[in-house]
């Protein structure tokens, strides 16, 4: 007789065989999430009702499913047995809750360091800059569950008026400006700034990206530190900033220094840098620009065409959570894993909207993203055949 939350199947077989949950087992293949599992020692020592594999496809599909009860995304995730008469009991939340701590976050996160590349090829719309690779890194923070865990870990924004209603992590992310494909990020408390965090990011640089980057982020260290990866840079400073011009340029631009702070007032040690600055203007006053770039050559780079590359600068997006909800886990470990996992989830999906776009020649930003998630959505219980007997009903009380 099944146990509750087991299927009852042939001899030797397992549910982590039977997964099927489309686009999921497509982007990250059970072989490479078995070898992430054994790499990160979260095998099983005997056989589990919820083996390792099958809790990495659950985390995907809970936030492929945000905000469905734990047993209805497992529900989703089975695959049909084919024979009615044999019985289905979607695991209990409590079980769930169990196996996504066991499983812990790492997994999560070296699948994403070992899937997650950008994608864009050479005739990609939109995803290239003459011979540059178009990247940007960018911040944001994500409300979590309210309580008193996530609340000592990463803290809950605060201004004269009081402390904010969630705690909040903040996650900076590196992505790809013509595929908005995710391939760096780096989660922390609110204490931790975007700059610093940025530093994890730095090693998924490479010669021939030009990272585009808001004011925030600069710092004559972390500059010099993008720079050494050998990519170029193009990032807004502030306008306060002392920059003199040095040399001005045939297209208005002009060459300066920028120094560390023990050689500001002395000038000494002298990293050379081209400046541009422009205005847009609004329905009030134009608001001035001032970028810094690594691309000194005016004719290898314009200053027209630069300010017109910044002004699309990509910025991390959180469609799949939708408008006003708040992630699930109850403990930082499960924040780390549910935030990877989301990560995981939006590669996949902008890989296909990458592929559709490709073979029909658009701009894959011609393609909405909250569309392309839905007809994932739709195509998971459609691939899955299986129509469960009976389930366990009730509200999720968000473990984890």
């Amino acid at each position: 007789m099944a146990r509750v939350g087991q299927a009852k199947s042939s001899a030797g077989e397992r549910l982590s065989d039977r997964i099927a949950i489309g686009v999921l087992t497509r982007a990250f293949p059970r072989q490479l999430v078995d070898e992430v599992i054994a790499e990160t020692g979260r095998g099983e020592q005997r056989s589990r009702l919820l083996p390792a594999r099958v809790v990495v496809y659950f985390v995907l599909a809970m936030c492929l499913f945000f905000g469905q009860p734990y047993e209805e995304v497992a529900r989703l995730l089975g695959e049909g047995l084919g024979n009615r008469e044999r019985s289905w009991r979607v695991p209990t939340t409590a079980a769930i809750g169990r196996a996504r701590r066991r499983l812990g976050s790492e997994p999560l996160r070296m699948l994403f360091a070992r899937v997650c590349r950008p994608v864009a090829v050479p005739d990609t719309a939109g995803a290239w800059y003459r011979r540059w690779r178009l990247v940007a890194v960018d911040g944001t923070t994500l409300d979590l569950a309210d309580t008193a865990e996530n609340d000592s870990f990463f803290g809950r924004p605060g201004s004269g008026r009081g402390t904010g209603a969630f705690p909040q992590a903040r996650l900076v992310a590196l992505a790809e400006c013509g595929t908005h494909g995710v391939f760096g990020a780096a989660v922390g408390p609110l204490s931790v700034s975007e700059p610093v965090l940025s530093r994890q990011l730095l090693p998924r640089l490479r010669a021939g990206m030009l990272l585009l980057a808001d004011r925030g982020f600069y710092g004559f260290e972390l500059w010099q530190a993008a720079r050494a990866t050998g990519a170029d840079l193009l990032w807004r400073m502030r306008k306060s900033a002392a920059l003199p011009a040095v040399q001005v340029l045939a297209d208005g631009s002009y060459l300066s220094t920028v120094h560390a702070e023990p050689d500001r007032r002395s000038r000494r040690n002298p990293v050379v840098v081209r400046v541009i600055e422009y205005s847009l203007a609004g329905t009030g006053e134009a608001t001035v620009y001032r970028l810094l770039t690594t691309l000194l050559d005016p004719e290898q780079a314009p200053a027209m065409e630069l300010a017109a590359l910044y002004a699309q600068r990509w910025e991390i997006k959180t469609h799949q959570r939708g408008p006003k909800l708040v992630l699930r886990s109850r403990y930082p470990w499960g924040v780390e894993q549910e935030i990877y996992g989301f990560l995981l989830v939006h590669h996949a999906v902008r890989q296909l909207m990458h592929q559709a776009a490709t073979g029909q020649g658009l701009d894959p930003d011609r393609l909405s993203f909250t569309r392309s998630l839905r007809i994932v959505r739709r195509q998971v219980p459609a691939q899955a055949a299986f129509s469960p007997r009976q389930t366990h009903p009730g509200t999720d009380p968000h473990p984890g």
